[in-house]
């Protein structure tokens, strides 16, 4: 194994909170779509703020795309104001399986 498939492997967990017009324009149907694309696994939820808050896990490079993905394109009719990632650390596994909408 090359030194860059072993990067490639490091699992990554990260939480989220998007900000901005995130509720009532698919934002998670979209979240959870893009996720199972990029093979992660998570989860995403409407909070009463207004707000979209999640986890994601999987490879750190796919975790790093998702986050390009969630601050910058989101649903098609969503406008991100803001984008927080919290809590992102190494995991040994992934604790999740899929990636489902949670309410």
């Amino acid at each position: 194994m090359s030194g860059g498939e072993s990067a490639g492997s490091k699992l990554l967990s990260v939480d989220f909170e998007i900000y901005g017009h995130v509720q009532g324009v698919c934002f998670r149907m979209y979240t959870e779509k893009e996720g199972l694309q990029l093979g992660l696994v998570g989860w995403v939820k409407n909070t009463h703020s207004g707000t979209v808050v999640g986890q994601v896990q999987g490879p750190a490079d796919k975790v790093a795309e998702m986050k390009v993905w969630l601050s910058k394109e989101g649903s098609p009719s969503s406008r991100i104001t803001r984008a927080s990632f919290t809590n992102e650390r190494s995991i040994d596994k992934l604790e999740l399986s899929g990636f489902r909408t949670r309410f």
